[in-house]
């Protein structure tokens, strides 16, 4: 099983699951923990081969996105939780999207950040050089790499070294895995692009989240019971750049936040 952590809010009932993306780890919300907990309770999972669960890689079944999901829905079983709110960051987003296909009953709503809903031609030009260089570069090497493109500048350098440090942890097979499930991610995306957002969804997405945020953009304008806020002068893990502004659109969206559906800026 997935190892976990659990922190209970003395005011809330509700619960708030943090799934974060490959190659990082549950310590990408460590700027969300406090603030969320006044509020809810809080369940931060360390996906396979990721975090405390580097050692863990699955049951033996086939290695697909349900069966990272399942990981993840059987650990709300153990503690016993029926239904949850969700957010996740990058690749974390695609999971609960998954989880939404397998058992809608288990969330409540959502928020993506940095969500992964199109690739634009910048991001398959990474995709391709990552899948022909696996097996040639040193994986701390190729992720160090990527994690400057995709959070590029000096406001993200927190996250940077947040990301290099978790990276450590992660088992090298585990993160070539994951690139090997992107084409089977790619070909999902326009369906769910298509289908209605249920339940109610916020993307929160950085204003320089120059790979991600278009598509994002496309995918709100038509989809309803869905939001976007966009965080300025930030890049694609929006959370630990600007934690307090992210922290307060995100409590606020999943305290019933008012508004209609479409594009605001945060």
């Amino acid at each position: 099983m997935l190892s976990y952590k659990t922190f209970e809010s003395e005011k809330g009932t509700d619960w708030v699951v943090f799934v974060h993306g490959a190659g990082g780890s549950s310590a990408v919300w460590f700027k969300q923990i406090r603030a969320f907990q006044k509020e809810f309770n809080v369940l931060l999972v360390d996906l396979r081969g990721h975090g405390r669960s580097n050692g863990y890689h699955g049951d033996g079944s086939k290695y697909s996105i349900e069966a990272i999901s399942s990981d993840i829905l059987e650990v709300l079983d153990r503690i016993k939780i029926d239904s949850a709110h969700f957010v996740g960051v990058s690749l974390g987003t695609i999971l609960i999207r998954s989880i939404i296909d397998m058992a809608p009953n288990r969330v409540k709503s959502v928020i993506y950040a940095g969500a992964v809903v199109g690739f634009t031609a910048i991001a398959r030009v990474l995709i391709v050089a990552g899948q022909a260089l696996k097996y040639m570069v040193p994986f701390k090497t190729l992720y160090a790499i990527f994690a400057w493109i995709i959070m590029p500048g000096k406001k993200a350098v927190e996250a940077r070294k947040v990301f290099r440090r978790e990276a450590k942890r992660v088992a090298p097979e585990e993160f070539r895995r994951w690139l090997r499930l992107i084409p089977e991610v790619d070909k999902r995306l326009p369906k769910w692009a298509s289908e209605i957002s249920t339940p109610r969804s916020l993307y929160l997405m950085g204003g320089k989240d120059y790979m991600f945020l278009p598509p994002a953009r496309e995918v709100v304008n038509k989809t309803p019971h869905s939001f976007l806020k966009v965080i300025s002068g930030v890049g694609h893990v929006c959370n630990i750049e600007r934690p307090e502004r992210f922290n307060e659109l995100a409590i606020s969206f999943l305290m019933e936040w008012p508004g209609e559906s479409g594009l605001e800026n945060g």
